[in-house]
C-alpha cells in the first residue's frame, strides 16, 4: 500500500480517515459543482443534499484526526479513478439527457458506497467512535443510493 504523506509519524488510522475526508470533499466539490451546472430542480435538490451530506462527513472525520494531519491518505483506496467519478457526474449535470445524469450519479454513488466498504474492512486500527461515524455516514449513502436507484427506475419506466 502506498500513500501519500508529508511525514512518516501519520498513523494508520489517520491516513484511514484522511482517505475519507479527500473522498468527502471531492464528492463535496462534484456534487457542489454538479448543482450549479443541471438545469433539473429535481437533480440540483439531490446534488444540494449530498454535497452538504459530503461536507458534514468531511468535518465530522477530521474530529478524529491527532492535531489537524489531514496530509495523508491512502493511494489504494483514493485512487485517480476515483476521483475522476465526481468530474464525470459534474460533466454529465450539465447534460439535458436525465437518464445519463442518473446513471454517472449512480456510479458516483455506488464508488463511494464501495470506498466505504473498502475502508471498514480494514478498519481495526479506527478508533471506536470514529468507526461508528464511518459506519452511520455508510448508512446513509446506502440510503442515498437506493434513492438514486428509485429515480433512475422511475424516470426510465415513464420513457
Amino acid at each position: 500500500m502506498e500513500t501519500k504523506t508529508k511525514s512518516p509519524e501519520i498513523s494508520r488510522a489517520t491516513i484511514t480517515l484522511n482517505s475519507l475526508i479527500k473522498i468527502n470533499n471531492d464528492r463535496y466539490e462534484g456534487y457542489k459543482t454538479a448543482s450549479e451546472e443541471t438545469q433539473d430542480s429535481e437533480l440540483r435538490s439531490l446534488f444540494t443534499k449530498f454535497s452538504a451530506q459530503s461536507k458534514g462527513y468531511a468535518e465530522e472525520l477530521k474530529k478524529f484526526v491527532p492535531n489537524g494531519k489531514t496530509t495523508g491518505y491512502d493511494e489504494d483506496i483514493v485512487t485517480g479513478k476515483t476521483q475522476r467519478v465526481w468530474a464525470d457526474i459534474t460533466s454529465a449535470a450539465g447534460s439535458k439527457d436525465k437518464q445519463a445524469v442518473l446513471n454517472s450519479f449512480e456510479y458516483g454513488e455506488d464508488t463511494a458506497l464501495k470506498t466505504y466498504d473498502t475502508i471498514l474492512e480494514q478498519a481495526e486500527h479506527v478508533h471506536p467512535e470514529a468507526l461508528n461515524a464511518i459506519k452511520k455516514h455508510r448508512l446513509e449513502l446506502k440510503k442515498g443510493y437506493d434513492t438514486v436507484r428509485s429515480l433512475k427506475e422511475n424516470y426510465k419506466s415513464r420513457f
